[in-house]
């Protein structure tokens, strides 16, 4: 299945970056902004994920609401954001991502995570490797590193970052810092460039469960701030704040 949503995913870039560059935003109703390149992005995306495999609903960002009473009796679902970081796809930085995720009983058991502009993919099923690729070079697998807390590299959102960052990094005055938009964050945790991302200012369920998904298949964990791991289709899909460790036994706090 994985080469089929890679594709997917590759078509849904191509519809992205028609737009890129030359669109406008509106606002939804929790004023973050929504563009023609994220409309098109959902809907390529809800069509051909649904192709494959019928049985499989799809909860998207840009989903119309759907109530938990219906929500509750999916086993397994599609959950994908079409365009994952709309505010750095207006700033033109190029870092935003197109997320997929299955997930099974409230897990994700396989995630892709496509940065159109960057040509970086990452993705992974749950039980194998996490791989990366860049352009049209070879897939390699990725691995999370062990922190050495004198190198400490720690992840702080550009546009979201709240008083318990600013704690951490106290914690850690030696620790070097590094940012990127969208689910790129949790990936430079995955690929061992970075160490530790908080993120205390809310996320969605589509936000983050691509991202988990490859995080976890290279050895590290996306969890509450009690260490419990993200769960997924929740009667309400904000997630609590989340800590992304590359070692899960990393005292952070």
């Amino acid at each position: 299945m994985i080469d089929s949503i890679l594709k997917i995913a590759a078509e849904a870039g191509t519809e992205v970056l028609k737009h890129y560059g030359r669109v406008t935003a509106s606002a939804k109703a929790d004023q973050s902004p929504l563009t023609a390149a994220d409309l098109a992005s959902h809907e390529l995306l809800a069509r051909e994920l649904c192709r494959l495999d019928p049985s499989y609903p799809v909860l998207s960002e840009e989903s119309e609401a759907i109530d938990y009473s219906t929500r509750q009796a999916w086993s397994r679902f599609w959950l994908i954001d079409p365009l994952d970081g709309t505010k750095e796809f207006l700033k033109q930085s190029g870092e935003f991502t197109i997320n997929i995720a299955l997930i099974d009983q409230g897990v994700p058991v396989l995630g892709v995570v496509y940065a159109p502009v960057l040509e970086q993919w990452y993705w992974a099923e749950r039980g194998g490797k996490a791989l990366k690729r860049c352009g049209r070079a070879l897939p390699v697998e990725i691995r999370v590193r062990i922190p050495d807390p004198d190198r400490l590299t720690i992840v702080a959102s550009r546009d979201h970052a709240g008083p318990q960052v600013a704690e951490l990094l106290a914690r850690f005055p030696k620790a070097q810092t590094s940012s990127m938009g969208s689910s790129l964050k949790f990936c430079l945790v995955a690929e061992g460039a970075a160490d530790v991302y908080l993120r205390d200012i809310p996320t969605m369920e589509w936000d983050t469960g691509a991202a988990q998904c490859v995080v976890e298949a290279a050895g590290g964990m996306v969890a509450d701030l009690d260490g419990v791991p993200l769960s997924y289709n929740k009667p309400q899909l904000r997630n609590p704040s989340l800590i992304t460790l590359g070692d899960p036994r990393f005292r952070w706090r």
